[in-house]
Order: structure tokens, then C-alpha cells, then sequence
């Protein structure tokens, strides 16, 4: 967000906090314990999100105690005493009544305030979270304790690695700067002894008595297919929260800010203001470059899983260098290739080839495909024709080339780069026939 923490007391602890934004109305994040909250921002999609949320309301957040940049606390606070650093936070930042935006273990938090503090609470969103995550004869979908304790001491065991983050935003897992940021974010947050005892004391948590008590509007969202957080536990909010409104949305991402997060946008706009704005897509000219690893299949299963996923993580260093090097933007890792968009389209040419070259030292081969044409910018995903056909080109390239279009070759004419002719193609799903072509730097 790109605002320096401050600091607050709440009691002889010093609670860190941020305020963004000049709207009028105010929203105060109460946010996991898995953060800190400079780091959490250099995450370019959960810096969109709040950016986005700053144009309708002011954004207050801030580190819970024991972790980020708050006091460390002894032992595992009770959510009681944690209510205090909410009210702390609100005077510091002179928000006397807000809307509370909690999410996974921020959510138990979030409600019991709201119950126990309406006059200072606006409504209440609560997104891909719970009121208990232990079993119970008549809550039987969370894992039994059993199965709690093996996810907690393999959470410690990997801790500072990711693995955590990561799971919350499964579409970005191959996604090699997610994945830094994701292990940084964990190290950031609490060293893993803490983290054991948090673990341990969400397993504890229960506020599904406090649910009947919350009568502030309430919003309940949850993704159908959340791959973290079943989606079991949010319709259990929306029916037990009197008068909640329940949202049930499309993907398996319990991130907030990945996957359709213009619809949580949407959705916390209009119960903030009363009002949603729809926003058009950004669209901008761009060269999308696909890739992918030919035979990657067969590969994998000649070479055995670890010898593969260390071809795997070559190839991924080899793809995030050529952006880097060429002024690229990934877009989305596949797992076997990456869709990545250039500013330049003889750019996007060189950073394909030097992908090319590089992968060679590694025993494999990749065919890509170039296309430049009018993108529509949606968050971290790019859409529209132009990216229809740059898949298309790639499909139709042999083992080790770098197929473009014809528009591509026009635009770099003065650039040094040959092209030979592969002749006129139809392109499945894209109208005309296509005059394609293979690029040699």
C-alpha cells in the first residue's frame, strides 16, 4: 500500500498499524497472523486489491500482536484481549465506526468484535473463513484432530518456506515470484515455534455461539471449490449470522486478491457505499508470448518426479531471467510454460529465444508463439482475441521455434531479427487465415 507502519499502544504492547486512502468511509482489515504488513503489500496483486478498496474507503490494517511488526506476546493471546488492539488501532487512526474486512483466522476475530462492539461497527465482510476448524459430531467436515496435528508439525517443519501462502493461492503456485514472496512472507511473520502455537491455538478457537449474537449487516463470501478452506465452512457462516448475506463465488484461490478478485471488489463496494461501479477492462497493445516445454509428459515420466522438478525449477529461473532481461511481465506460470506480455514485440522475440537457448542446457526443448494486438488488463490476468491467437501460434510451432505472426514481424522491421515463412495457417477458434512465421534473433 506503499504507507509507513505506525505504532499504537494497546496496553504496554505497541500494535503496528497503516491508513490509506481518503474516502469517507473506513475499513479496517483484521488480517491473518501469517503477515507483516510492509511485506504483504510487495505482493503486486494484494497491493492492486487494497488500491482498488482505497478508492471507496479508507484502509486501516495492522500486524496482530506476536507477529510482523508488532510486540511479540508470550503464549497465544485470547481473542478477548486482541479486541483490544482492533479498538486501539480505530482510535489511533480516529475511525469511530468501520467496516470490518476479516478473512481465514482474521474471521473469528472480526465476528467476535462485531458482537461484542456494534456501535463501532458499520458491517461486517468476512471472506474464505470460519467459526471453528476442528471436528465436532455436528461440524463434521474440518479434518479431526488427528489429521490437525500431521498439517501442524508438517506446517513447522516447512515453515519459512511458503507452503502456506502458496496453498491459499493455488493458481499461483508455479508462479516463481509468488512463491519468494511466499516464503519471505512466512519469515517475516513469526520464527516456526510461534507459528506452532498459533496453529495450535486456532484449533481451539470456536465462536460459533457468538454468531447468533452479531447484528451488524453482514456480508459471507466463499470460493466453491477453495482447495484450502472448504467451502462448507462459509454457508455455515451465512446460515448461523442473522440476516448475512451469502456469496458464493466461483474458483479454488482462498486469496483474496487472486483469482475473479474483481468480484469481492465488486461485492465489498456496494456493501460499503451502498453502490457498485463496474470497471472496464484496461485495454493496451501488447505482444503476448506463450510458451511451453515440448513432451513434457513423456519427460516427466522418463526422468522420475524429482529429476523433473529440478528440470522444472531450472526452466522457471531460465523464463523469470529473460523477462527480467527483456522487460516482460509473467502473467501465469503453466506448470510447463508461462504466458508472459511484452511492451515491445522484438523484445518479446528475444526474450523467447534466449528461453529457448537456455532450456537446451537443460535437456529440453520449447516451441513458443508471439502475438501483438489489443489486451484487455483484468487485475493480474490479461484476456481478449489477442491472447486467443498468441496460444494458437504457439500450438502450431515445432520443437525449439519461435513462431510469430505476421503482425509481430511487421512491427520490428528494422530490428536485426530474420524471419522465414511458415506459411498461411487457420488458427483454431480465430477467424481468417493467419500468416505465420519463424523468428531467429
Amino acid at each position: 500500500m506503499g504507507h509507513t507502519p505506525r505504532y499504537t499502544r494497546s496496553g504496554d504492547l505497541h500494535i503496528a498499524y497503516t491508513v490509506a486512502g481518503k474516502a469517507e468511509e473506513d475499513l479496517v482489515h483484521v488480517p491473518t497472523w501469517v503477515g507483516q504488513i510492509e511485506v504483504l503489500a510487495e505482493e503486486p496483486s494484494i497491493a492492486r486489491f487494497l488500491g482498488r478498496v482505497c478508492e471507496f474507503a479508507r484502509v486501516i490494517s495492522f500486524d496482530r500482536r506476536g507477529a510482523g511488526l508488532s510486540d511479540p506476546w508470550l503464549g497465544v493471546p485470547a481473542l478477548e484481549e486482541q479486541m483490544d488492539d482492533v479498538l486501539a488501532v480505530m482510535d489511533a487512526a480516529g475511525s469511530e465506526k468501520a467496516t470490518l474486512f476479516g478473512s481465514l483466522e482474521g474471521g473469528p476475530l472480526a465476528m467476535l468484535f462485531a458482537a461484542t462492539h456494534p456501535d463501532r461497527v458499520a458491517g461486517l465482510v468476512l471472506y474464505a473463513t470460519f467459526a471453528r476448524t476442528r471436528w465436532a459430531p455436528d461440524y463434521d467436515w474440518p479434518p479431526s484432530d488427528e489429521e490437525r496435528r500431521a498439517r501442524i508439525e508438517a506446517g513447522t517443519e516447512q515453515w519459512g518456506q511458503g507452503a502456506i501462502p502458496m496453498g491459499l493461492a493455488p493458481s499461483r503456485a508455479g508462479d516463481p515470484a509468488y512463491v519468494e514472496w511466499a516464503g519471505r512472507m512466512e519469515r517475516y511473520s513469526a520464527p516456526p515455534g510461534v507459528i506452532r502455537q498459533i496453529m495450535e491455538a486456532i484449533g481451539q478457537t470456536d465462536v460459533r455461539s457468538v454468531l447468533p449474537t452479531i447484528n451488524v449487516p453482514t456480508l459471507v463470501m466463499h470460493r466453491s471449490q477453495d482447495s484450502f478452506l472448504r467451502v462448507e465452512y462459509g454457508r455455515y457462516l451465512g446460515e448461523h449470522i442473522p440476516g448475512a448475506r451469502y456469496v458464493e463465488l466461483e474458483g479454488s484461490d482462498s486469496l483474496f486478491s487472486v483469482g475473479d478478485s474483481e468480484t469481492i471488489l465488486g461485492e465489498i463496494e456496494e456493501f460499503v457505499t451502498g453502490a457498485r461501479h463496474e470497471r472496464e477492462p484496461d485495454r493496451v497493445l501488447a505482444t503476448v508470448l506463450f510458451t511451453d516445454i515440448v513432451r513434457s509428459t513423456e519427460r516427466a515420466a522418463e526422468m522420475g518426479d524429482r529429476a523433473w522438478r529440478e528440470v522444472l525449477e531450472g526452466h522457471d529461473r531460465l523464463v523469470v531471467q529473460a523477462l527480467a532481461r527483456h522487460r516482460g511481465r509473467a502473467v501465469k506460470f503453466t506448470g510447463d510454460g508461462v504466458l508472459a506480455t511484452f511492451d515491445g514485440p522484438a523484445r518479446a522475440i528475444r526474450a523467447a529465444a534466449s528461453i529457448g537457448e537456455g532450456a537446451e542446457g537443460l535437456g529440453i526443448q520449447i516451441r513458443a508463439g508471439l502475438h501483438t494486438g489489443e489486451c484487455e488488463v483484468m487485475g493480474d490476468d490479461v484476456g481478449g482475441l489477442a491472447v486467443h491467437i498468441g496460444a494458437r501460434v504457439m500450438s502450431t510451432a515445432t520443437p525449439g521455434e519461435v513462431l510469430v505472426s505476421s503482425t509481430v514481424k511487421d512491427l520490428v522491421v528494422g530490428s536485426g531479427i530474420d524471419f522465414q515463412a511458415r506459411g498461411a495457417h487457420e488458427l483454431r477458434g480465430v477467424p481468417g487465415e493467419w500468416r505465420l512465421f519463424a523468428a531467429r534473433p
